[in-house]
């Protein structure tokens, strides 16, 4: 599920950082951290406080860290030295004039480096940042739950999409059941001529009919919906229970394609149900990676 957060902090006046977070659609939890080097123990606490406020999504947490307010310029003197000694020794031996250029040796390789501060400076940037992590979690969990809203919103619109269809199946079983057992009876007398045994026939075709009636993914089917609009009142880590029942449903949809295929007549319009509802339920997959 889609979040962002972040705040801004000055810790005094030579230490200020920025600590944002954001998520986007994951079936698992995958964090990546960005914060500087040297804060090892930090690292730790934070993928474990994440882990314990967040069930899925790709985490991203980044603590940006005012440069100037950690380092100070500083230039290597042996190096700068030795090229202002080298300059004006060549310079003398050769009877040549001029005079070393400042410029031109900070940008040797080398010339400039950056010392670090104390390791005070990074014990008071860590226990600032350990203050800021969970009202920091509880700002994405509160816009990762706005999205949430909105997208029960669009979830339960899909199922009821997925129940006028499941409905209009059921409206027209009785129907493609007669025409299923009309069709099979007049193949098999075909087949056995005049000469056959009425009685036995029909005891036959009743029962090959009744392995291809969908009355129970019908009821199966309406069973999981049921379920998966509970599990969206409810809320809390539902994400993969409802990526399980869509699978259920999807089983349900593929049996009543398999039954009800090659009838003809209205048989057609119960394929093109079938195949709405499994549309249907892949669009709830689809939306269902966001959901925690």
């Amino acid at each position: 599920m889609t979040g962002f957060a972040r705040v801004q902090v000055r810790v005094h006046d030579l230490l200020s950082y920025t600590l944002s977070v954001k998520s986007v659609n994951h079936r698992f939890l995958d964090v990546q951290l960005r914060i500087p080097n040297g804060m090892d123990a930090l690292e730790v606490e934070m993928r474990k406080a994440i882990k314990d406020s967040l069930v899925r999504g790709h985490v991203d947490l980044t603590l940006s860290v005012d440069r100037t307010m950690l380092q100070k310029a500083g230039f290597n003197r042996e190096l700068v030295a030795g090229y202002v000694a080298a300059f004006m020794a060549a310079r003398d031996e050769f009877g040549l004039t001029g005079e070393p250029d400042l410029n031109t040796i900070l940008r040797l390789p080398g010339a400039l480096q950056s010392e670090n501060r104390s390791d005070d400076d990074l014990a008071i940037l860590a226990d600032s940042v350990r203050q800021q992590i969970g009202p920091l979690l509880d700002e994405l969990k509160i816009m990762r739950a706005r999205e949430g809203e909105s997208l029960a919103e669009i979830l339960n619109t899909t199922l009821d999409r997925l129940t006028e269809a499941t409905n209009g199946v059921a409206e027209l079983r009785p129907e493609i059941e007669q025409r299923f057992q009309d069709r099979l009876a007049q193949r098999l007398t075909a087949a056995t001529g005049p000469d056959f045994n009425r009685q036995r026939l029909l005891e036959e075709v009743a029962v090959i009919v009744e392995r291809s009636d969908v009355a129970e993914e019908l009821a199966r089917m309406h069973t999981h919906v049921g379920h998966f609009r509970e599990l969206l009142a409810a809320g809390g880590e539902v994400g993969k229970k409802l990526d399980f029942l869509l699978q259920e449903m999807n089983r349900e949809a593929n049996t009543m394609l398999s039954k009800t295929g090659g009838v003809g007549g209205k048989g057609t319009r119960m394929t093109e149900l079938g195949l709405a509802m499994k549309s249907e339920i892949e669009k709830a997959r689809e939306q269902i990676q966001n959901v925690e």
